[in-house]
C-alpha cells in the first residue's frame, strides 16, 4: 500500500468485490434477524404464546445485536474490520442451524439472542469498513447500496419464512433462512478485500470515557435519536402488519402476508437515491423530508382497503430507508471529521438502531392486543414525529465541514 492511496474507485475490481461482498453480508445479516416476523402468528399457534410474546423471537435478538454492537465496535477500532465481520457471518450461520432445530420456545430464545449477539459484527464495522477503504467521493453510494442489500435481506427473510412455513411449518422456513445464511457466508469469505486503510486505535483510556466521547457532539446525538425512533416504528407497523393482515377481514395465508415484505424492494432502491440526493443537495435537507415521507405511510394504512395498507406499507419503507441509509453514512462522516473513532460512533447509532426496534416491536405487540391498529399506529406516528423534531434540530447544528 502506498500512503497516496485514496480508496477503491467505481470500476475498480476492488471496488466491485468490497461492494458485492457488504451487499452480500447485509442480505445474510438481515434475513436472519427478521426471518421470524412473518412467523410471527405461526408461532403464537405452535408455542401457544401471545401475540405479545411471540415478538420476542425478533426483539430478543435485537436486543443482544445492539449491546453486541457496544462490544464489537470498539473491538474493530483496535483489531480491524474483516475478521469481525466474517466471523460474525459465520457464528450467525451455525446458530440459524441450531434454531430450525429448537426443542422448546425458550431454547429457541436463547439461541435467538446469541444469534443476535453474532450478528453485531455487520452493522459494527460495514459503514466503518466502506469509508476507509472506499474513495471519499464514492463512499456514500456504497453505504446506499449496503442499506439496500439489509433491505433486501429483510425481505429475503421473510419472503422465505413465509412460504417454507405453509410447506413445512416454521421449523422448515427456518432452514431456508439457514442455508441462505451460510451462502453468503462463503460468499463473502471469499470476496471481501482485505483492509488496507485501517488505522488501529490506540487502547488510550476506558471504555466508557471513549464511548462518552461520542456523545459530546450534538449532531450525533441527534441521529442516534433518529435512529431509535425510526427503527422502532418501521419495526412496529411490520410487525403487527402481519397479525392485522392474517385476521378477518383480510384473512390472508402466510404466504400472501410475506409477499407484503415486497415493499422492502422500494427501499433497496430509495436508500441509494436518497444518498445521491444528499450528496447532492445536503444531508440537512434529505433527513427531515425521508422522515416526514414515512409518517405518511403510517397515516395511510388507517384506512381499512387492503390497497391503502400496502400502499401505506410501501410509502413508509421508501421513507425509513432512505433516512435510515443517509444518517448512518451521516454519523461515520461526522465523527471522522470531528476526530472520534468512526467505528464506535457508528456502533453507537446501530446500537440505537436496535434498541429502538426491541423497543417498538414489543411495545408493538401489546399495542395490537389492547387497542389493534389504530393503537399501532398511534405508536409508530409518535416516534415518527419524534424523529422528525429531531431532524429539525439536526439542521440547525454547526457543520464541521459540510451538510
Amino acid at each position: 500500500m502506498t500512503e497516496e492511496w485514496a480508496g477503491h474507485q467505481v470500476g475498480e475490481p476492488g471496488f466491485r468485490r468490497a461492494a458485492v461482498a457488504v451487499f452480500l453480508a447485509g442480505i445474510a445479516v438481515f434475513a436472519t434477524l427478521y426471518a421470524p416476523q412473518a412467523l410471527l402468528p405461526e408461532l403464537t399457534r405452535s408455542f401457544g404464546v401471545s401475540p405479545a410474546a411471540s415478538t420476542l423471537a425478533i426483539s430478543i435478538s435485537t436486543g443482544a445485536l445492539a449491546v453486541g454492537l457496544l462490544v464489537l465496535g470498539p473491538v474493530s477500532d483496535r483489531r480491524g474490520r474483516t475478521g469481525i465481520l466474517q466471523a460474525s457471518l459465520a457464528s450467525a450461520a451455525v446458530l440459524a442451524v441450531l434454531i430450525a432445530l429448537a426443542p422448546s420456545w425458550w431454547v429457541l430464545l436463547v439461541l435467538r439472542g446469541l444469534q443476535g449477539f453474532a450478528l453485531a459484527g455487520l452493522p459494527a464495522v460495514a459503514v466503518a469498513y466502506l469509508r476507509e477503504e472506499l474513495h471519499a467521493g464514492v463512499s456514500s453510494r456504497a453505504i446506499g447500496l449496503y442499506v439496500s442489500g439489509t433491505a433486501i435481506g429483510g425481505l429475503s427473510g421473510r419472503l422465505i419464512s413465509g412460504f417454507l412455513t405453509e410447506l413445512g411449518g416454521w421449523r422448515t422456513a427456518l432452514a431456508g433462512v439457514a442455508a441462505l445464511a451460510v451462502g453468503c457466508a462463503v460468499a463473502v469469505r471469499l470476496l471481501l478485500p482485505a483492509s488496507r486503510r485501517f488505522t488501529r486505535v490506540p487502547r488510550e483510556g476506558r471504555l466508557l470515557r471513549q464511548l462518552g466521547a461520542a456523545f459530546t457532539d450534538p449532531a450525533l446525538l441527534a441521529l442516534y435519536g433518529i435512529a431509535a425512533l425510526v427503527m422502532a416504528a418501521n419495526v412496529a407497523v411490520y410487525n403487527a402488519a402481519t397479525f392485522r393482515l392474517e385476521a378477518a377481514p383480510y384473512s390472508l395465508s402466510p404466504a400472501l402476508v410475506g409477499l407484503v415484505f415486497l415493499a422492502y424492494l422500494l427501499g433497496s432502491v430509495s436508500s441509494p437515491t436518497a444518498g445521491w440526493l444528499a450528496d447532492r443537495f445536503g444531508r440537512r435537507l434529505v433527513v427531515p423530508g425521508t422522515v416526514a415521507l414515512m409518517g405518511a405511510g403510517i397515516v395511510l394504512t388507517l384506512p381499512a382497503p387492503l390497497w391503502c395498507v400496502i400502499a401505506g406499507l410501501c410509502v413508509l419503507t421508501v421513507g425509513f430507508f432512505a433516512a435510515h441509509g443517509v444518517a448512518s453514512g451521516w454519523v461515520a462522516a461526522r465523527a471522522q471529521l470531528g476526530g472520534r473513532a468512526v467505528g464506535q460512533a457508528a456502533s453507537l447509532y446501530s446500537f440505537w438502531y436496535y434498541v429502538g426496534s426491541s423497543v417498538g416491536g414489543t411495545l408493538a405487540g401489546r399495542a395490537w392486543s389492547d387497542a389493534g391498529w389504530s393503537g399501532v399506529a398511534v405508536l409508530a406516528g409518535g416516534a415518527t414525529l419524534g424523529a422528525l423534531v429531531l431532524s429539525l434540530v439536526l439542521g440547525r447544528t454547526r457543520s464541521l465541514e459540510r451538510p
